[in-house]
């Protein structure tokens, strides 16, 4: 039996499944399933980034350590020579022979542009060099009639390079030429 006051028009209408049901619902696992693939995406892309952020950080650690100590074995090297200096103090301080401590200096010395020379620093040459002012630093000009015009003279500070890169440059006096050509080149000015 019906109910009454029910109307033909106010009843559910049941309609037989169709593919049109299982096509949406197949396309909502479909969307799901992309939804979790995008998660999972996301977090193995922010993974990543963590992972890069810290391998920039632990590179920058490693290279500040590297430059921290990147002189350690020129120091280590320079260690005998220091304590030779302090022996050839000790021994002057004994003695009143200044010979001796002279020739102990001079050893020192040879030891210190051995340990240079060991790790590519080199003297900067100025004997009968011409003036190279990437080299060398003019102190001053005078005339000569010794040497041609832009040679060096003498040398009152050693300059040194390491491995071709000028450290300090090696302070000279240049040659301006003989003296009558000096003389001739204030006058024409």
């Amino acid at each position: 039996m019906e109910p009454a006051n029910v109307s033909p028009e106010d009843q559910p209408i049941e309609q037989p499944e169709t593919g049109g049901d299982a096509a949406a619902a197949a396309g909502e696992r479909d969307l799901e399933q992309l939804r979790q693939e995008l998660v999972e995406a996301q977090n193995q892309t922010l993974r990543a980034q963590a992972e890069l952020e810290n391998f920039r950080r632990r590179m920058r650690r490693e290279m500040e350590e590297e430059r921290r100590f990147a002189t350690a074995p020129l120091l280590r090297d320079l260690l005998p020579v220091l304590d030779n200096l302090h022996r050839a103090i000790e021994a002057a301080s004994k003695t009143d022979a200044a010979n001796d401590l002279v020739n102990g200096v001079r050893m020192v010395v040879q030891q210190v542009e051995q340990v240079l020379d060991q790790h590519g620093c080199r003297r900067i040459p100025t004997a009968g060099e011409m003036f190279d002012p990437h080299r060398h630093e003019a102190l001053a000009q005078q005339p000569s009639d010794a040497q041609p015009s832009g040679a060096i003279l003498f040398e009152t500070q050693s300059g040194y390079e390491l491995h071709e890169r000028v450290l300090r440059p090696s302070q000279v006096f240049v040659s301006s030429g003989p003296a009558a050509d000096a003389k001739q080149e204030g006058q024409s000015e």
